[in-house]
């Protein structure tokens, strides 16, 4: 059933400033637009989100992704009855933006990422792996649907989950796209919440970067 369309969040930005939605042809960015999910996510300026990651919960809402000023703008809810393991990004509305699922035998910890609460292989946005079975750093290869050949990746992350320390490049090259660092307080330590924050660069769909800080999570914690 075709969901109706995500609505585009209200945000906050590290250099505020107003933006409207529009087409994305009649945007000027700083780069551009990489719209992986959306235009509706990409944005002329900088992004920085917060994610609140809840580590001792049994809810099914298991991240929260908020602006500077903290108005919350995603939800991840989890399936944790599903045969599969599932995830859904929600907007603030409730209607799911993209579904996540682990392949169910994959020896790299593949996900895919599909468009709504879909898992038809006609609605897949892209996948992402392990760059190898074994590895003492995070490393991870993305490709878009269309990549069908997987010669190279579409994107890059390298870094240090553990850390919190992970950079999310373009393609094989240098050029980066999006940046993870640690927000540790002392209060996400007592109420069993493990805080970080991620810079967007212009252009690139903030959507999309949460979805790989998510499939982040899931490769490295399970």
């Amino acid at each position: 059933m075709k969901q109706p369309e995500a609505s585009a969040p209200s945000l906050a930005y590290a250099n505020p400033a107003s933006l409207e939605y529009a087409d994305p042809g009649t945007i000027a960015y700083a780069h551009p637009a990489v719209a992986i999910v959306s235009p509706h996510f990409c944005s002329p300026q900088p992004v920085d989100l917060a994610i609140v990651r809840k580590v001792l919960t049994i809810t099914d809402c298991n991240f929260v992704v908020s602006d500077i000023n903290g108005n919350v703008i995603f939800k991840v809810k989890g399936a944790h009855l599903s045969f599969r393991d599932h995830r859904i990004l929600l907007d603030t509305a409730g209607y799911p933006i993209i579904t996540l699922r682990k392949k169910f035998v994959s020896a790299h910890d593949r996900w895919q990422v599909f468009r709504g609460d879909s898992t038809e292989t006609r609605d897949l946005i892209f996948s992402a792996k392990r760059s190898s079975m074994f590895q003492f750093k995070t490393k991870l290869d993305i490709f878009l649907a269309n990549n069908i050949a997987e010669k190279a990746p579409d994107f890059r992350i390298k870094g240090s989950w553990f850390e919190r320390s992970c950079v999310i490049y373009g393609g094989n090259s240098s050029t980066i796209v999006a940046q993870m660092h640690k927000k540790r307080t002392v209060q996400s330590v007592l109420f069993g919440k493990d805080n970080f924050m991620v810079t967007v660069y212009p252009g690139i769909d903030y959507a999309f970067i949460i979805a790989l800080i998510v499939i982040l999570d899931e490769i490295n914690e399970n």
